[in-house]
């Protein structure tokens, strides 16, 4: 998966190591992490890399130029802090365009006198790829919830179960073709292999929520530069997804919109410097003064004028956050209530204002869970989570022996012809999950295609 660099400096990888590059191509910046599997069976950090994302518009690239950009700085910077050259990475994906609906199926099995297998639910898994929906949407997940095998229900793994039909209701999450394929581009044009496409908040996930929280029932909120993500997690199961295209940079507009002369650094900074969701917290008396632009007067702000900006906006944010969840029909049985990361959980006193809006219990989450930061604690941090989850994700794929259907092989099937990749699928534990991610051998043929697809194409296309 990596080439071993020739200079002093590079790290000896062996080659049991499991080693992943996670890229989050987000609206605010572009981040890239790189990490491995340690002896002691931790999974630690290497090195890490970031640039700010001027190509992405809530979530979706627009300007294949300036990501592409971005791509190769985060990239480069990851390479030195790590020493390991960099060839492959797990991509995220989000964006106002992903949404989700449930879909029961089922499947009826040739030989009913024998006990389900682990085939019979990766054969079912796959078919839900076969759906028919709109054109230029593809199916980017089918995540199973309870299984049933005849007339037995509410299975968690119906591996062993007799029986002759075999189903579950599906959370099928979508997303838009042409979105999809503009990140293969990027990727493709740094040179990098894209081994897996997750999307962005159950990533998230993977280093913010603790399997007990998934178990007794949360909702993990993560509020991006343009968008604001959900996922609803009830007994360990991915339960509802959703996007709302509003995020961090809407509050910072509004503050450089409501105070005249203030450019765009210097919203982001006073937002989180002396901001609060909570005017009260507040000194009335307090006055921010910004040095104006080529001699002009100084912006005189009141701290208070300055927190009903962000508590305007913020309250918006929530109520819409809290539609989502209630449209989950899990809002009552979230027994963790409310996870809060990215880049908006850094906002003073939004833990409170979030407990005191919603009802529910509040912690911020930093992506602690399954990495040890022993590198730099700087990381461990909201803004790094979906990162540092899809870095992980990587190194896990290759260690667990679940199903792992040919599901992704369907992206991008109604925009570009792809040639059917094998189904051979290693056979070792049977255990079932979702399927967290397709690997390069299914997007392979995703991106030969672009290329042929879009060799006459000017890139300029894409400029803003």
């Amino acid at each position: 998966m990596f080439k071993r660099k020739k200079e002093k400096e590079s790290v000896v990888i062996e080659k049991t190591q499991k080693i992943a590059v996670g890229l989050d191509i987000g609206t605010t910046k572009v981040a890239a992490c790189v990490g491995r599997r340690n002896k002691e069976g931790k999974i630690e950090l290497l090195g890490y890399g970031e640039y700010l994302s001027l190509g992405v518009q809530r979530g979706q690239v627009i300007n294949i130029i300036q990501t592409v950009e971005a791509i190769n700085h985060s990239i480069k910077q990851a390479k030195i802090s790590s020493g390991v050259a960099i060839d492959t990475v797990v991509v995220g994906i989000a964006g106002q365009h992903i949404s989700s609906f449930h879909m029961e199926g089922e499947i009826k099995r040739r030989d009913a006198d024998t006990e389900v297998t682990k085939e019979d639910v990766k054969i079912l898994i796959e078919d839900m790829f076969k759906l028919t929906v709109k054109p230029g949407v593809q199916i980017i997940d089918a995540i199973p919830q309870e299984f049933f095998v005849d007339d037995y229900s509410d299975l968690k793994n119906p591996i062993g179960v007799l029986g002759t039909q075999l189903g579950s209701v599906f959370n099928i999450i979508t997303g838009n073709a042409q979105h999809i394929k503009n990140i293969a581009r990027c990727v493709q044009k740094c040179n990098l292999k894209m081994e897996g496409l997750v999307l962005e908040p159950i990533a998230s996930s993977e280093v913010v929520l603790d399997p007990k929280e998934k178990e007794s029932g949360v909702a993990l909120v993560d509020i991006g530069g343009g968008t604001t993500d959900i996922v609803v997690y009830y007994n360990g199961i991915l339960r509802h997804s959703a996007v709302i295209p509003i995020g961090g940079d809407v509050i910072t507009d509004d503050i450089k919109n409501v105070f005249k002369g203030l450019i765009k650094e210097n919203a982001e900074n006073i937002k989180l410097k002396y901001g609060s969701c909570i005017p009260d917290k507040s000194k009335p008396e307090h006055i921010i003064t910004i040095p104006g632009i080529k001699g002009r007067r100084p912006i005189n702000i009141q701290q208070i004028e300055l927190s009903e900006v962000i508590e305007a906006r913020m309250g918006e944010i929530i109520d819409r956050i809290m539609l989502e969840i209630n449209h989950s029909d899990y809002a009552k049985k979230l027994g963790c209530g409310i996870v809060l990361t990215g880049g908006g959980a850094l906002l003073n006193a939004i833990k409170e204002y979030t407990e005191y809006k919603t009802g529910l219990s509040v912690r911020i989450g930093n992506p602690e869970e399954k990495v040890e930061h022993q590198q730099d604690m700087k990381i461990n941090n909201p803004i790094y989570s979906t990162a540092l989850g899809l870095m992980v994700m990587g190194i896990e794929k290759d260690e667990e022996d679940d199903v792992m259907p040919q599901n992704q092989e369907n992206i991008i099937k109604d925009t570009v012809s792809t040639k059917e990749t094998s189904r051979k699928e290693p056979e070792k534990k049977e255990t079932v999950s979702r399927p967290k991610f397709s690997t390069w051998d299914k997007l392979k043929g995703i991106l030969d295609a672009l290329l042929d697809e879009d060799v006459e194409e000017d890139d300029d296309d894409f400029d803003n």
